[in-house]
């Protein structure tokens, strides 16, 4: 089977730190998964990284812009030294939204991911946030995710994040939300709902989430939403074909 596994900045850092130990499970959780599987990563956190390096006014775009340049390549440095930990080398793909509406450049890019995949390479996917700002404004790549599920052919988008699955109401404000487990529509007033980010450099939330998830439903892709901060939901989901957690939107 060929994942897209999308990772989200909350996940990735902790304040204004970087989350070493998060992403050394979630590389470990990787290697595992790609044994039996074609995994193709989607991260965030190129902003947030630059960051720890550089302060800046994350209100303006260009200094957003200015962030991504100076973290992508320290964000993709960590990747390749805990990927190496299993002997597994990383790559780094970076494309635009607009590559992705256009079927030559599609075209391209699953050669190159396929390419990669067939070498035992981890494609590493992020927008090119230096120069497009479809990610910085949009959705923090959780719909970069969606397309990209659908420009690579792949059978599912899993979708990690600080949010441990869908529920009927904000779990931040209402103890008594239940997580729905599985989901087969979402509908426009779903993606209506306020609510809180879950990192002051995200741009997303769960609406974005719903939107990529909606957006594959339309091509009867699934999508699975667990908890990025314990794997515990998406290894047995994945691993062990257990659905004990997360949300499956299907």
């Amino acid at each position: 089977m060929r994942i897209v596994l999308k990772v989200g900045t909350a996940v990735l850092t902790d304040g204004d730190k970087i989350a070493k130990e998060r992403m050394l499970n979630l590389v470990t959780f990787i290697n595992d998964l790609r044994k039996d599987n074609e995994v193709i990563l989607v991260s965030s956190g190129a902003v947030a990284v630059g960051y720890t390096k550089v302060k800046m006014d994350k209100s303006e775009l260009k200094n957003k812009q200015a962030l991504a340049a100076i973290g992508q390549p320290m964000l993709m440095r960590m990747y390749e030294e805990l990927f190496e930990i299993y002997g597994v080398v990383s790559s780094q793909v970076l494309v635009t939204a607009k590559n992705l509406n256009h079927e030559r450049d599609v075209k391209r890019i699953n050669n190159t991911i396929n390419t990669l995949l067939e070498q035992g390479v981890i494609p590493i996917i992020n927008e090119n946030d230096a120069t497009s700002t479809f990610e910085l404004e949009v959705g923090d790549n959780d719909q970069l995710s969606a397309y990209v599920t659908m420009g690579v052919e792949a059978d599912m988008l899993v979708l990690l994040s600080d949010i441990d699955g869908y529920y009927n109401c904000d779990p931040k404000k209402n103890d008594g939300a239940k997580l729905l487990k599985n989901v087969v529509t979402v509908s426009t007033d779903e993606l209506m709902y306020n609510v809180e980010k879950g990192s002051e450099f995200s741009t997303g939330g769960i609406v974005t989430k719903l939107k990529a998830a909606k957006y594959l439903l339309e091509f009867s892709k699934p999508t699975f939403l667990g908890s990025g901060f314990d794997l515990t939901d998406i290894r047995s989901f994945l691993l062990d074909n257990k659905h004990i957690g997360g949300t499956l939107f299907k």
